[in-house]
């Protein structure tokens, strides 16, 4: 006969024994099995058992008061704990600095894919996130603490490549979540806002001979549960216990939404506005950066603010946007229900999202950062006394194409004023972010000028640029003066070597035509043609190149210029404040080179940033080409006389500036 896998809360928790290692679901403040929790507190509370148990969790789960994981924190209930956050259970991460247990502090993904090696009785994993960083066994190992000595982190060579080998964990237990279960155990999730890590968790445990408990909040008639609607077998589940509604919300902030459960799409179009302050600034500023047609992540908090922006300047249709919890496409939510998304294109479980950041497959990441320092490196994980954790900030700021790194320039009591377009700080933040060194890095500045990845940081003031020398300052905002409102304000001084001011629509409350720039609507206005002259005026002042479509849009419009021309020209470009993504020179130096070989005479280029003509001048030479970089107009100019006599007789001072 068939088992009725439906029993109470209390009787699933009395089966989990001392010394259990258990692993339990949910993201933030979504998904969580607060029935679950509640019922192993009050058995605790009441016999003292279980106890000295291992917590392994992904991301962090509870409301940081106290609910979801934070109800684990009694003493002798854990004697270990492996997490990516602790900052939503702020009693055991001060039991973790108290060294009262041991603490490992992982990056989310890692975590999320180590269930899979669990399930398939692999021994680890091999991975290069957390190399540099404080993960790295040369910089501790991912220890939080004096009394953790255990090594679970290991440094190894494989073909002269350095990656880091993460020892998995056997599981003994699984507390996850879905909507329906019916008597067998078989659980849909129709209601959920997210299938985060719950079939490998799942499976990890039974696999290792532990029982895998699931609450839901309904049970349904066997043969009720479409096969393709069941995302965790019945023949993983050993106990399913049927939650009261209040503990089993959607999140703590909502007790359901079908937009977000992705039951129903819903207008967005009436998305509010946001004032136009700190973080508005900062989320328009770090917009310009988004990569059209791309594939993008947003971190909590400033960055949050990015998702507004682009839907307040019609841009989202352009873009796909993504969360490390699942989610792909829609509008990203906030607040309780940050990691969901509204009207998502589809919601894929959590270790799959790891696997395509960790491959590779996002194009830009805006996250925030809590301190920075001279070599580029941020902090996110412990800072100001708290152990907060790293979540999935390494995996997604370590293997995305180009990072952003967002927020206010001070912190604690800033305030600024936005007054004729110009920005005026009214007081100072307390605390600095720019330090001389990081308390703990998260991300690994030198690391990422080894791999040549793109990173800039913004804030409501000024925006930082990551160079092979250290910090830049490349932006300054109008009414910002460097002296006064920026150095002393730091614990170091940035390269300063003629920085030009940001865009002054990000601080005009209007709608900044960002989608002209994302769409390069106006690349033909910066290309002309003079045919007395046989000159052809490339203007790139202040254009970005964010991805190679970028560029082949550029070339295929000055291809155009030139056949209309119907003869070789002589080129003239201006590259003053001209921006590429750090993976694309190379790229760019074969346009170049193709329309040398198709369509020049003569061509002179130059730029006043001495970074990107030291930059291009590398790419031309590996491809065998004369840079002609100047650093002025009118070397460039000179070098146009020398080049093309006829062209010296024809060039004007006032073209070339219009350049």
């Amino acid at each position: 006969m068939k088992k009725n896998k439906v029993i109470t809360a209390a009787e699933a928790i009395a089966l989990i024994r001392n010394g259990d290692v258990l692993t339990t679901t949910g993201f933030v403040q979504s998904c969580i099995p607060e029935a679950l929790h509640a019922a192993l507190e009050a058995r605790y509370v009441e016999t003292r058992a279980p106890r000295d148990l291992t917590l392994i969790m992904t991301a962090g789960a509870g409301d940081s008061k106290g609910l979801g994981t934070g109800r684990l924190h009694h003493e002798g209930l854990l004697r270990r704990v492996i997490a990516a956050n602790f900052g939503r259970m702020p009693k055991v991460a001060k039991a973790a600095q108290e060294n009262r247990i041991l603490g490992y502090n992982l990056p989310q993904g890692v975590i999320s894919q180590l269930y899979r090696a669990c399930a398939a009785g692999q021994p680890g994993l091999f991975s290069k996130v957390g190399l540099k960083t404080y993960v790295d066994p040369r910089h501790g190992g991912a220890k939080v603490n004096a009394v953790t000595t255990d090594d679970i982190v290991k440094l190894v060579e494989v073909d002269g490549e350095e990656w880091l080998f993460y020892t998995a964990t056997k599981i003994d237990v699984a507390f996850i979540r879905g909507t329906s279960a019916d008597p067998s155990g078989n659980i849909s999730f129709e209601k959920e806002a997210l299938t985060l890590d719950c079939l490998a968790q799942a499976m990890a445990a039974r696999n290792n001979g532990g029982i895998v408990v699931a609450q839901v909040e309904r049970i349904v008639d066997d043969g009720f549960l479409l096969p393709k609607d069941v995302r965790v077998p019945g023949i993983l589940v050993d106990c399913v216990v049927l939650a009261e509604p209040e503990m089993h919300r959607m999140n703590y902030g909502v007790q359901h939404d079908a937009a977000l459960a992705g039951q129903i799409r819903v207008p967005v179009a009436g998305m509010k506005k946001m004032p136009l302050d700190a973080r508005k600034i900062i989320a328009r500023r770090a917009a310009f950066e988004l990569p059209p047609n791309g594939v993008v992540n947003l971190g909590v908090g400033a960055p949050e603010g990015i998702a507004a922006v682009a839907n307040e300047e019609k841009v989202t249709p352009y873009i796909t946007l993504t969360t490390e919890a699942g989610a792909v496409g829609g509008v990203l939510a906030s607040g309780s229900s940050f990691g969901a998304a509204t009207n998502a294109d589809c919601v894929i479980d959590q270790n799959q999202m790891f696997d395509f950041y960790d491959g590779g497959g996002l194009d830009m990441t805006c996250l925030g950062m809590a301190e920075c320092d001279r070599h580029g490196n941020v902090n996110t994980s412990a800072f100001g006394g708290k152990l907060n954790g790293c979540g999935g900030f390494i995996n997604i700021s370590q293997n995305a194409r180009s990072v952003v790194f967002a927020g206010t320039f001070t912190v604690g009591g800033l305030e600024i004023a936005i007054e004729d377009g110009q920005v005026r700080i009214v007081q100072e933040g307390r605390g600095r972010k720019f330090l001389e060194a990081v308390e703990q890095t998260t991300f690994s500045g030198t690391y990422a000028r080894e791999r040549s990845q793109p990173v800039i940081y913004v804030t409501e003031r000024c925006v930082f640029q990551l160079t092979d020398k250290g910090l830049e300052l490349i932006e300054v905002a109008p009414g910002i003066d460097i002296e006064r409102d920026i150095l002393p304000h730091m614990d170091f001084r940035p390269i300063v070597n003629q920085p030009v001011p940001m865009d002054s629509r990000i601080f005009r409350d209007e709608p900044m035509e960002l989608l002209s720039d994302l769409l390069n609507l106006d690349l033909k206005d910066r290309v002309s043609y003079d045919a007395e002259r046989n000159l052809l005026f490339v203007n790139l002042e202040g254009w970005y190149c964010r991805v190679k479509t970028d560029m082949d849009e550029l070339r295929m419009t000055i291809v155009e210029a030139c056949r209309k021309a119907g003869q070789r020209v002589n080129s003239v470009v201006n590259h003053d404040g001209f921006r590429i993504n750090e993976s694309l020179y190379d790229d760019y130096a074969g346009m170049i080179q193709y329309l040398q070989a198709n369509y020049y005479a003569t061509t002179t280029r130059y730029a006043t940033s001495a970074f990107l003509r030291l930059k291009m001048e590398e790419a031309l030479n590996r491809r065998g080409l004369a840079p002609h970089v100047f650093e002025r107009k009118e070397d460039a100019q000179a070098f146009l006389g020398v080049a093309d006599k006829k062209a010296r007789k024809m060039i004007s001072p006032a073209i070339v500036s219009a350049a």
